[in-house]
């Protein structure tokens, strides 16, 4: 089958999944359905809002499918009408097998690790948070257990120094983006050779790490862990949900930071300061020198700006 002929039901969400939805639509491929997450009011006014997918399909002329529940009968049926070979799931929520079982071809997942490493909701935040020198994206087609199903294809990233989060995400999801292209190329092509995880997991020395959802106390920083330990807490979150400390009685977010390794003579998690250039924090085996931040009820700012505005108590 030419992949462009290839009839596709894409599910997704967020901006992360924009870029794979756009990579095919711009490249020719039959999108016969998106399936996003209903409306949700938001903001001050609590207006509804669109997801950034159904923003992007609403753009393109794209029919859109919003369920509340991926088990009701009237979506299903819609779903079966679309007559779909593949279906595509990019940041989206977990499905039922009745959904994930129903075209022919299957259903594929991309997934922002190498796996099997990291299976789980946050995994570019966990690879930099564990100071991980490279990561990935993965293709698979979806299974029982999350995140567990045969590999299609692979690429892998390696992390900046000083990269975020936020900044691997936006590098990702263009790659993710071409990933699945070539991936659903080659589904239609019928070429590509699945291989189990379990294959991987019996070759692999290093243990398999996992990403769960990112909790409020994950981002709590200890200031007893040592320098770089807090350096990749910092980046893993930033710039969201963001590491943070309690500072003067108020909560203090941290989205970027220097390394001081070295002796410090306060105790750790006590701040030091100028006053005028430089807010840093004594850890383990040195200091965390704060370079952007935001404290409890104010903007974001530099540290620069923080500091000639701020009195200490």
């Amino acid at each position: 089958m030419n992949y462009q002929d290839c009839r596709i039901v894409f599910m997704g969400t967020p901006e992360f999944a924009v870029a794979s939805l756009n990579k095919l639509y711009e490249d020719g491929c039959t999108i016969v359905g998106v399936i996003t997450a209903p409306d949700k009011p938001a903001g001050r006014g609590m207006e509804l809002q669109q997801s950034a997918v159904k923003k992007y399909a609403v753009e393109k002329g794209l029919p859109i499918l919003q369920p509340e529940k991926l088990k009701d009968p009237a979506f299903l049926q819609t779903l079966q009408s679309l007559h779909a070979d593949v279906q595509v799931v990019v940041a989206f929520r977990m499905l039922p097998e009745v959904v994930w079982n129903m075209p022919p071809m299957g259903t594929v997942n991309v997934h922002g690790s190498l796996l099997p490493q990291y299976r789980g909701a946050a995994p570019i935040n966990w690879a930099i948070i564990h100071g991980e020198g490279y990561t990935g994206v993965t293709t698979f087609k979806l299974k029982h257990e999350i995140d567990t199903g045969d590999i299609l294809l692979a690429d892998r990233i390696w992390i900046g120094e000083n990269e975020t989060a936020g900044e691997l995400h936006d590098r990702m999801k263009e790659i993710g983006a071409a990933l699945l292209l070539e991936t659903i190329k080659g589904i239609a092509a019928d070429t590509i050779k699945e291989t189990p995880q379990k294959n991987i997991e019996s070759l692999s020395t290093d243990a398999i790490k996992q990403a769960p959802k990112i909790f409020t106390e994950t981002c709590k920083i200890n200031w007893n862990a040592t320098c770089n330990e807090i350096h990749n807490l910092i980046k893993g979150l930033s710039p969201y949900p963001t590491a943070f400390t309690d500072f003067e009685g108020k909560k203090l977010k941290i989205f970027s930071a220097k390394k001081e390794e070295g002796a410090s003579s306060i105790t750790s998690g006590q701040f030091d300061t100028d006053k005028k250039n430089y807010l840093r924090f004594a850890c383990a085996d040195g200091y965390i020198n704060v370079t952007d931040l935001q404290l409890e009820g104010k903007k974001r700012m530099s540290i620069q700006e923080f500091l000639r505005g701020y009195r200490f108590s």
